[in-house]
């Protein structure tokens, strides 16, 4: 399946399953881990995905990033890893 077709099958997932995901932590096991996947990353290697990544960006110290995708760094606030 490529990825055109991969996303169409995605968003209807969503659309069908948006209405009872009612926790972060179902919308995150529902919809931004199978995206993430869809994208090419492996969710369950750490050196790939971070849960709970703690990343410091303007004024917000300490933070808590839900995801962080690192191919070497943060997304968020550039930082190496």
């Amino acid at each position: 399946m490529d990825f055109k077709d991969q996303i169409k099958q995605f968003s209807e997932r969503v659309s069908k399953l948006k209405d009872n995901i009612h926790t972060e932590e179902a919308t995150k096991n529902a919809f931004i881990m199978p995206f993430l996947q869809i994208l090419g990353y492996d969710v369950f290697n750490p050196m790939e995905v971070v849960p709970e990544f703690i990343c410091d960006i303007g004024i917000k110290k300490g933070e808590k990033n839900r995801l962080c995708n690192i191919p070497g760094w943060c997304s968020n606030c550039a930082r190496r890893m």
